[in-house]
């Protein structure tokens, strides 16, 4: 066989592998988790907090709320009050992932979060979708007393959750941030959709 061959040869197996692994479905991180004295361990919380790429601060907070405990991490591990069952902890892990990693478009753990305005948003880099942290999956077990695809001109009740920076109250429906000037937070309003972008709405509220 030829140099020629040889090098072809390789740069076609090389370019098969890297589909291959690029392709493999995202694995959640399991805890490595252990008990010290009255304490539980996870010694591995610096390596996940790597792999799903986010801050280790922001993941030991929502283990602590929802784990119901305290805690604090030293030396790249996390440590917790009482002894805490492991399978309750990797399903708060698993959780997690879930609502502030794993895209709801394209399913894949390829994100980064952003914010714009007061509302956190999670970008991601595979297929370039925005959705707001945890909309899609914490409504999803709503009641769906809406149509959830969001259509320009037409007129939808919301619930105003917050303020953006500049004033704008800002609602969520399905896996819409729907931007409307002049709502007041709290309040539940009509609103005319005038413009789609992506996962973003915007719209005005509509005469009564």
């Amino acid at each position: 066989m030829s140099e020629f061959d040889y090098d072809d040869l390789l740069k076609k197996v090389q370019k098969s592998t890297f589909k291959k692994v690029e392709g493999e479905r995202f694995k959640v991180p399991k805890a490595d988790v252990f008990f010290e004295g009255n304490t539980t361990v996870i010694k591995n919380f610096d390596k996940i907090a790597s792999t799903i790429n986010r801050e280790p601060e922001q993941l030991l907070k929502f283990l602590l709320g929802n784990l119901g405990t305290a805690g604090e991490i030293v030396g790249g591990r996390a440590v917790f009050q009482g002894k805490l069952p492991p399978k309750n902890i990797q399903d708060k892990l698993e959780e997690y992932i879930d609502i502030y990693v794993i895209c709801s478009e394209c399913n894949r753990p390829d994100t980064h979060m952003v914010k714009k305005d007061r509302t956190l948003l999670i970008r991601c880099d595979a297929c370039g979708a925005f959705h707001a942290v945890g909309s899609i999956k914490k409504h999803a077990s709503a009641p769906k007393t809406l149509d959830e695809t969001l259509k320009e001109g037409n007129v939808y009740e919301l619930t105003i959750k917050d303020i953006g920076k500049r004033g704008d109250g800002v609602a969520f429906m399905g896996k819409y941030i729907v931007y409307v000037p002049g709502a007041v937070k709290g309040s539940t309003v009509k609103v005319k959709i005038d413009k789609i972008s992506g996962t973003m709405a915007f719209g005005r509220l509509a005469e009564s």
